[in-house]
């Protein structure tokens, strides 16, 4: 890392008095020191990347599609009547929470795809997510259809 070799005292070396050259016997830290400060200022900038906010996807946006799963998504649905379906089969509120549980035990994915008709109140739709929330499913995917109006343009352009 950091030896190197000091000359001996004196500028001129006279003939028979040679002496020989004293080993320096200190580590350079400077190095060490760079690469210390470049890493912190790596990780001061990464660190606030790091956090991730909560994804939302309303009805009819430009969001991309989730990325395909290996079994099929478990899908509750709200239906324009109010009515809430697991996959395909209507459900009562009272039956949805241990219906899901006794699904989820068997899966591997612990997502839920949240699909509402758009004519619902968002009132409707908060509650089944408040429901399926206090139930213990965090991880909750709102479908929406894609090809929607852009953030920032007018729906007639």
């Amino acid at each position: 890392m950091g030896t190197g070799v000091l000359k001996a005292a004196g500028g001129r070396r006279r003939r028979g008095n040679r002496r020989k050259a004293a080993m320096m016997s200190e580590i350079n830290v400077t190095p060490f020191v760079d690469v210390m400060l470049v890493l912190l200022i790596i990780f001061m900038v990464a660190a606030p990347l790091l956090t991730v906010g909560v994804p939302l996807e309303l009805p009819k946006t430009q969001a991309k599609s989730v990325p395909t799963q290996q079994e099929e998504p478990l899908t509750i649905s709200v239906q324009a009547d109010g009515t809430i379906a697991i996959q395909n089969t209507p459900v009562t509120e009272a039956e949805l929470l241990p219906k899901l549980t006794a699904i989820a035990a068997e899966r591997q994915d612990d997502k839920l795809f949240l699909r509402a008709d758009g004519a619902i109140p968002y009132e409707r739709v908060v509650q089944v997510m408040g429901a399926l929330n206090a139930g213990g499913f965090n991880n909750i995917i709102l479908v929406t259809d894609s090809g929607g109006p852009e953030f920032g343009t007018s729906p007639g352009n």
